[in-house]
């Protein structure tokens, strides 16, 4: 009885499947929304099962002669590294809503925010609005198209992660600069608000200042906050604008 010829190679289709999973698997789950503890593990898992399975067959994967250890940690690498880039300004609004709040003195009224765990009510109001931008852009329809297109950039095994660590390292360290950017006309308010209050203080002695100064630091740092909220919507516009750009850089510093 002659033997039967597979119809289906499963050997050589599961070790680029797999390949594509790693990478696709560490972008989804650092996604804006994706990212979200509301979002089942379940789905984003399938998800990603499912954008693999469709894709294996029109990806080109040839890692011939390429240690199998060195392949996945660059694909983790790339992966985690494109999910960064997008997350980089979503940490910064983050950063951007604590120092507000610390500022405002709201630091200790926390809430449950379902993308970030614990966060002050500024961090996740100005956390909800760039969520809010990010969709109405379009742009998570756009980076699940550049991560696809990622693929045939950047074939599988052929990835220089020096430059990639590197290019990871200085988006990791735009955090601080944004939120630093966004949180200002705020803090610089507050500041010179406290500086009155110094006045205020040598003045009057007598005056409670604490009790004083609390609600002011409040009520100014809100009313500051909203008439600045169109500089930082256009802010984010522009940021959000450059974020295709730089994914297709990394693209660029990434190819071997």
């Amino acid at each position: 009885m002659r033997p039967m010829n597979p119809v289906f190679p499963i050997g050589a289709y599961l070790f680029p499947f797999l390949l594509i999973l790693l990478r696709l698997s560490m972008v989804v789950f650092m996604l804006p929304l994706w990212s979200s503890k509301q979002i089942p593990r379940s789905f984003k898992i399938g998800f990603a099962l499912a954008l693999a399975f469709v894709l294996t067959p029109v990806v080109r994967v040839d890692t011939a002669g390429l240690p199998l250890v060195t392949v996945i940690l660059q694909e983790w690498i790339l992966g985690t590294v494109l999910g960064l880039a997008v997350r980089v300004l979503f940490l910064g609004v983050e950063l951007a809503g604590t120092f507000i709040s610390d500022a405002m003195g709201l630091s200790l009224a926390t809430v449950f925010n379902p993308e970030m765990g614990q966060s002050t009510e500024v961090s996740t109001l100005l956390g909800l609005l760039a969520m809010l931008l990010f969709l109405a852009l379009d742009l998570h329809h756009d980076l699940i198209a550049l991560i696809i297109k990622s693929f045939e950039v950047l074939p599988a095994g052929r990835i220089r992660t020096e430059n990639l660590l590197k290019e990871g390292i200085a988006l990791g360290g735009q955090v601080f600069a944004l939120a630093l950017k966004m949180a200002a006309p705020v803090l610089v308010s507050l500041f010179v608000v406290n500086l009155l209050m110094g006045f205020i203080y040598k003045a009057a002695p007598q005056v409670n200042i604490f009790f004083v100064s609390l609600p002011v630091y409040i009520l100014v740092g809100f009313l500051v906050l909203f008439f600045s909220l169109p500089v930082l919507i256009q802010f984010l516009e522009n940021r959000f604008a450059g974020l295709e750009e730089t994914v297709i850089r990394l693209f660029t510093v990434s190819k071997g």
